[in-house]
């Protein structure tokens, strides 16, 4: 049996948003084939909207957009499901960023341009950090 049709491994769903499109058309299909749900946005409000809607296991998030700026987008999902871990990628990096994308909750950090391989890093470190956490989900147990 494998991972995509068992149900006690559900798969775990990946928010991404970034006002610049390349982004969004790098990371999704990549994480799809690894086997990830993933929903990319290129507008905060239409992100944010949808953290109300459902609960994201993983959110990655630009820092700097109009509207609503990562820190803003960061502090929506914790709201919304404080389990949810987010990714703060930026080209404006600096270590006052850093920190305040630390001290509000984020599990990671990354700089633009940034390596396809440091974002599946954080990934997979998220994905093991919650497999390993979690309890057993609803449903009949063995």
């Amino acid at each position: 049996m494998t991972a995509e049709n068992n149900p006690a491994e559900p798969r775990l769903r990946i928010l991404i948003l970034d006002d610049e499109p390349i982004v969004c058309k790098r990371l999704r299909p990549t994480f799809q084939k690894m086997g990830y749900e993933v929903e990319t946005f290129t507008d905060s409000a239409s992100a944010l909207a949808r953290l109300r809607e459902t609960t994201f296991n993983i959110v990655i998030t630009d820092l700097m957009m109009e509207g609503a700026d990562g820190m803003q987008v960061l502090k929506g999902a914790k709201e919304s499901s404080p389990d949810t871990q987010v990714i703060v990628i930026t080209g404006f990096a600096t270590l006052d960023t850093a920190k305040e994308s630390y001290r509000k909750g984020a599990f990671d950090f990354v700089a633009k341009p940034f390596k396809l391989g440091d974002i599946l890093d954080c990934v997979k470190r998220i994905e093991e950090k919650q497999r390993g956490a979690s309890p057993p989900g609803p449903g009949p147990q063995p």
